[in-house]
């Protein structure tokens, strides 16, 4: 929660929680307690995976894994005045997503990241000139997000290939005091 406070005094707004090593009551104690601080602080509250739990507390949205819930179904029971949001990693996944109506995608890894079990290939900058190049020759237009093991020096050049936007998670966890310094383009994944 520390991290989470910390970011969102210094303009964070937006937060998805990921929390995948604990029980149902812990993690509905802690999106409870999120959630109220990003109301107090007007910030976007998404929830990773867990489209009961979304719907459960209210949340602003939920964000989808490629193996996670259909993107269909989920609209069908969060309604469509919630974001649903999901990962990509390939142009194919980006089409794919584009196609399922989400509304942003979270494209990675940029590099390995301990964070996430079961990491999908790594793009690297180049990966992402290339996808975002061919999302940009195809007219799509759909905020795109970097995602997974971005460091500090890392994201004005990922900000100059044209997403949207970058989540961190590992990069905070690790130097909180980065927070600090960090672009206002940051999608912060807690």
């Amino acid at each position: 929660m520390y991290n989470i406070h910390q970011a969102l005094d210094n303009g964070c707004d937006w937060v998805q929680l990921r929390f995948k090593n604990g029980n149902s009551l812990e993690l509905f104690t802690l999106a409870e307690a999120v959630k109220t601080l990003c109301e107090e602080y007007l910030a976007t509250f998404i929830i990773n995976d867990k489209v009961d739990l979304a719907l459960q507390i209210n949340a602003d949205g939920v964000h989808l894994g490629l193996n996670d819930m259909r993107i269909k179904d989920a609209r069908t029971l969060l309604g469509n005045h919630k974001i649903i949001g999901g990962t990509a990693n390939t142009l194919e996944d980006v089409l794919q997503r584009t196609a399922e109506n989400c509304d942003y995608i979270g494209l990675g890894p940029l590099r390995f990241t301990t964070t996430k079990e079961n990491l999908s290939p790594i793009l690297g900058l180049e990966g992402y000139r290339h996808i975002l190049s061919k999302i940009e020759e195809q007219n799509i237009r759909i905020p795109v997000y970097a995602i997974g093991g971005i460091a500090s020096n890392d994201i004005e050049n990922l900000i100059d290939t044209g997403l949207h936007g970058i989540a961190v998670s590992g990069l905070i966890t690790e130097n909180p005091q980065l927070i600090t310094q960090l672009n206002e383009k940051l999608y912060v994944n807690i």
